[in-house]
């Protein structure tokens, strides 16, 4: 493996690539798959969910946005959570996200092998695996404008795939779809069956699941890191995110709502998925092959942007002393490869669990990613919080800021930590915040032995 020992990336990524990487951000599986089950424990007002999630979300990226813009970083809000709160908190946030991505990969690989197994089985879900492992790991090696190349046409497909649900389904709202049962028409389920039917606390409960979708959005701020004008690429990502998430997933999940019963048995089903149960009520035929095509290219999208963001975090922690020098290292192309081999182990565990029939045991280690996008988005509110202050006391001139600062980032902090503690309390999905938080918890006593140590280091002899 050819490298350079001058620890730095290039700046590959085009406009056109960091608009569609901000668009397959924001798009993932969660939406034709995951969002299923949130409609089904919570009932019609999930859209509202959705929607309030991602008012949350938006706050999220113009703090963040605030800082990318002042100072670019491929470390992003690990980087900004170190210099604002402390080098352990940039520790933890950044090795947190790490493995929330490292981990993901391998059921994206998974979910990938599925969908191609079920096409041609002559080759075992691991085989897929394997091939779809190795082929985005010689992506992620090549230059950086490869991986946005492949961004670029991932998030094409997803987004026209969703443009057209959202023209058919509201089509079939205005009773003017021709085909389907006459069942998938119109406002009806919406309110036929209660609007609420589980009461608040579920819609609460559903944020989980709604913050997990969302989680994604902040790639681009890592990514915009590499291209020729990273303040301004990140400033028209973090604008044009409103409208994305309004359209792709509110608009997306309020149609589904109002076609189909929120307790048909089919959306709790993650071998259908949302979209497939609402085209096939409306008698498009093989819509579950059509809706799978689409789900393989959001898998893929998903797992060659985690590799991307993965390696990125490290090449930022390895440069801060927080991980292994060698993680620094980049090729001629500008690419961190060690940091990409590295990135893609958990995928690689993930495919020996599969062809030994222990994939159960993967299920363990994902419950503890269940709330990282809380606790990541936590770390984000209290870094601009507190970077926010110090860059005015510094006579600091900022282009991109916060709305109505401090307060809407007390709120968004508030928000939050209120989400996590009824979590904890309701009991749906307790499970995950204390895995999550026992995760945590680990790493921030890691990040405060690093900080020590790192402290130590620079002590001056007298």
């Amino acid at each position: 493996m050819s490298t350079t020992s001058s620890n730095e990336l290039k700046h590959g990524l085009k406009s056109r690539h960091l608009t569609m990487i901000s668009i397959a951000g924001v798009i993932g599986g969660a939406l034709f798959i995951g969002s299923g089950s949130v409609i089904y424990n919570t009932g019609p007002a999930a859209f509202l969910a959705y929607a309030v999630g991602g008012f949350l979300v938006m706050l999220i990226m113009r703090m963040l946005g605030e800082m990318a813009v002042a100072h670019p970083d491929s470390g992003s809000f690990s980087t900004y959570a170190d210099v604002a709160i402390g080098r352990w908190a940039g520790f933890t946030v950044g090795w947190l996200y790490w493995y929330f991505w490292a981990l993901l990969m391998g059921w994206e690989a998974y979910v990938a092998g599925k969908i191609l197994n079920e096409w041609f089985p002559m080759i075992p879900i691991w085989g897929y695996m394997l091939v779809v492992i190795i082929s985005l790991v010689i992506v992620n090696m090549l230059d950086v404008k490869n991986y946005g190349e492949f961004e670029f046409w991932f998030a094409l497909i997803k987004v026209v795939a969703i443009v057209l649900f959202l023209i058919i389904g509201s089509l079939a709202i205005m009773h003017l779809w021709p085909w389907g049962n006459a069942d998938t028409q119109g406002l009806k389920h919406l309110t036929s069956q209660g609007f609420l039917p589980h009461g608040f606390p579920a819609a609460v409960t559903a944020l989980l699941g709604v913050m997990f979708a969302y989680i994604g959005a902040e790639i681009v701020t890592v990514a915009a890191a590499e291209s020729a004008n990273p303040a301004k690429e990140i400033q028209k990502a973090t604008k044009s995110v409103v409208w994305r998430i309004i359209l792709f997933y509110v608009g997306s999940i309020f149609i589904t709502v109002c076609l189909i019963p929120y307790n048909d048995p089919h959306l709790k089903d993650p071998t259908w998925g949302t979209y497939s149960v609402v085209l096939t009520n409306l008698g498009i035929p093989q819509a579950r092959h059509i809706v799978n095509f689409v789900v393989l290219t959001s898998v893929l999208s998903c797992f060659n942007s985690a590799l991307y963001t993965c390696s990125r975090m490290l090449f930022s922690l390895a440069n801060r002393g927080d991980a292994h020098a060698i993680m620094a290292r980049t090729g001629k192309n500008g690419s961190p490869q060690i940091g990409v081999v590295i990135s893609c182990l958990f995928a690689l565990l993930a495919v020996y669990l599969t062809a030994t029939a222990k994939m159960n045991v993967y299920d363990v280690l994902m419950t503890a990613t269940g709330t990282v996008a809380l606790y990541v988005y936590l770390a984000i509110s209290c870094s601009q919080l507190c970077l926010r202050k110090k860059m005015e006391a510094q006579g600091q001139t900022l282009s991109f800021k916060m709305w109505c600062f401090p307060w809407l980032t007390y709120l968004v902090i508030a928000t939050i930590v209120g989400a996590i503690i009824i979590m904890i309390f309701e009991g749906t999905y307790r499970k995950e915040v204390c895995y999550t938080s026992l995760l945590a918890a680990i790493i921030v006593c890691m990040g405060f032995v690093a900080q020590k140590l790192h402290t130590g280091k620079n002590k001056t002899p007298h």
